[in-house]
């Protein structure tokens, strides 16, 4: 669950956002979005929880993959609508702002409290380096491929 910010905390992290990010946060664009995304799933009740949801993904401290969770949670939507809502949330209001989001993440929200990325970083799968067949695989991806026997099909250049 997202911590409760003061509107003074919140200040603080909003002037160390980036300007797209800031601008996005109160862009009347991400408000007629939020605003449509309510009333085609019908959930306009709670369009104040939403906005400030959404604000807290913008400020940095709720990661945009806890959203969906956040908002069943905490808003009490239903599973698939907080699917539906948390997509077109995704696709309208963060990819826009994503590569500022990503930054934002990897810094951090503020000093002294976990880092945003932490929370948003994935295990990363690797293949084991023993691992013979992976080995070769890339073994024959970096060398280009010489034929063994003459090509019959070729012609000779004079």
């Amino acid at each position: 669950m997202p911590k409760k910010y003061t509107s003074e905390q919140f200040w603080k992290l909003y002037e160390k956002l980036p300007q797209e990010l800031k601008d996005a946060l109160f862009a009347e664009e991400t408000g007629n979005n939020l605003y449509e995304i309510c009333q085609r799933n019908e959930i306009g009740e709670n369009l104040e929880d939403i906005v400030s949801l959404v604000s807290q993904v913008l400020v940095g401290v709720l990661a945009s993959e806890d959203f969906q969770i956040t908002l069943e949670k905490e808003v009490g939507l239903e599973k698939d609508t907080a699917k539906k809502v948390a997509q077109e949330v995704n696709r309208f209001i963060f990819y826009p702002v994503k590569p500022a989001l990503e930054q934002l993440y990897k810094i951090g929200a503020s000093p002294g409290e976990e880092t945003a990325e932490k929370t948003m970083k994935r295990p990363e799968t690797k293949p084991e380096v023993g691992n013979s067949s992976f080995a070769k695989a890339s073994e024959d991806k970096e060398k280009p491929e010489t034929p063994t026997t003459k090509d019959s099909y070729r012609e000779t250049v004079e």
